[in-house]
């Protein structure tokens, strides 16, 4: 990616929604050549969709937890299935495979503690691959929309 990629994908983390002309003005380019830009950026997988930025609260999601989980036998096989499997259940915000002490970290909300605790109890304890887990409630959250390439 050149300077012109970054801006041009600045503005589409800023405001996804914006008119093509107006980020071609905004980066000083012509609008065709905006729109063969972000062509191309998509063409490439490094605009990979646009997505709605939603209040979990308002979808009764207003505990969010991150839980982390060893699992065995430590397989591609094991992994994979379980990433797949988990991944599906509503509560799974996101699943990050890791190194270290634990397999996967896990991003769950519930619309509260108690099913928090349904859910930890009834969907992961009861899991035969699950050797251990630990959860951690979260307080806040905050979390950047706008990424610049690192150099």
């Amino acid at each position: 990616m050149d300077e012109l990629d970054s801006a041009i994908v600045r503005q589409l983390q800023e405001d996804a929604r914006q008119t093509n002309r107006d980020i071609a003005r905004k980066v000083g380019i012509a609008p065709s050549t905006c729109l063969e830009r972000i062509r191309l950026l998509r063409d490439r997988g490094v605009i990979r969709g646009y997505h709605a930025d939603i209040d979990l609260a308002s979808l009764n999601r207003g505990v969010r937890a991150l839980v982390t989980a060893q699992v065995r036998p430590l397989s591609r096989a094991v992994i994979d299935t379980f990433q797949r499997s988990i991944a599906q259940l509503p509560e799974v915000l996101s699943v990050y495979v890791t190194a270290g002490s634990d397999d996967f970290l896990i991003e769950v909300t519930t619309p509260d503690i108690d099913a928090l605790h349904a859910f930890l109890t009834d969907r992961l304890a009861l899991r035969r691959e699950i050797v251990g887990f630990r959860t951690s409630i979260v307080f806040r959250h905050l979390r950047k929309t706008t990424l610049e390439p690192l150099v």
